[in-house]
């Protein structure tokens, strides 16, 4: 990989963590608690509680990615970025753009089932 490429996968990784953040925020404060009060009647409740545990769900998601692109911006300018942790090989420049996290490339992936 060039220094060209590289630098392009490090801006992506900063526009990615600076999504994810804003994400975070979002889903933390759609899963806030939800007071007993709040809702018409036991379906409403309900309703906005499936809703909320997405969300929860949601916001675990968007915490485990912008740890893996924090690891991912770190380990960027190290010789090991971009090679899969199975087979060794470079992992595509199109796909660390389009998910600069990968650690694996799209073939260890799929006979992983990762």
């Amino acid at each position: 990989m060039n220094h060209t490429q590289r630098q392009k996968i490090k801006d992506k990784i900063t526009q990615d963590i600076e999504f994810v953040k804003r994400e975070i925020i979002e889903l933390k404060e759609k899963s806030k608690p939800i007071a007993p009060d709040c809702s018409i009647g036991r379906l409403t409740r309900q309703e906005m509680i499936q809703e909320q545990q997405i969300y929860m769900h949601a916001l675990d998601g968007a915490n485990i990615r912008l740890t893996k692109l924090t690891y991912a911006f770190t380990k960027i300018d190290k010789d090991n970025y971009g090679i899969c942790m199975e087979c060794e090989e470079d992992i595509l420049f199109e796909r660390l753009i389009l998910v600069p996290e990968s650690s694996h490339c799209v073939s260890c992936k799929q006979e992983l089932g990762l």
